[in-house]
């Protein structure tokens, strides 16, 4: 099941493509990571991955075995412009992972895949 969106479709696009025009306020900024983390979540549907972009949102993602309690598994980890520019496809999952924009831990912990959305 596919957890109910917070923030509106259109909404976050707007905000997504205010960011790609070089918008960097908070409130941009914040609508257009948690649109992201959300269609990740769309598009890859589980509990399995935890991905989060502090202090604007956090998701669970990609199908597999469901993690309970304590720190999951398999966490991926990176700040708003990381995630946006991978989300975007302004970066790429290899090249922010070679550059440590990117901490990933656990098997399952690999957008590559998934992004850019």
């Amino acid at each position: 099941m596919v957890a109910k969106r917070r923030v509106e479709i259109g909404a976050g696009k707007a905000a997504l493509a205010d960011w790609r025009a070089g918008s960097a306020d908070r409130t941009t900024v914040a609508a257009a990571v948690r649109y992201t983390l959300e269609e990740v979540s769309a598009r890859a549907p589980g509990n399995s991955v935890e991905v989060r972009v502090p202090p604007f949102g956090v998701a669970q993602c990609v199908q597999g075995p469901r993690h309970t309690r304590g720190t999951p598994p398999n966490v991926i980890e990176c700040d708003a412009a990381t995630w946006l520019e991978m989300a975007t496809g302004q970066l790429t999952w290899a090249d922010a992972i070679a550059a440590g924009r990117v901490a990933a831990s656990g098997l399952r912990a690999d957008l590559a895949g998934l992004l850019p959305l």
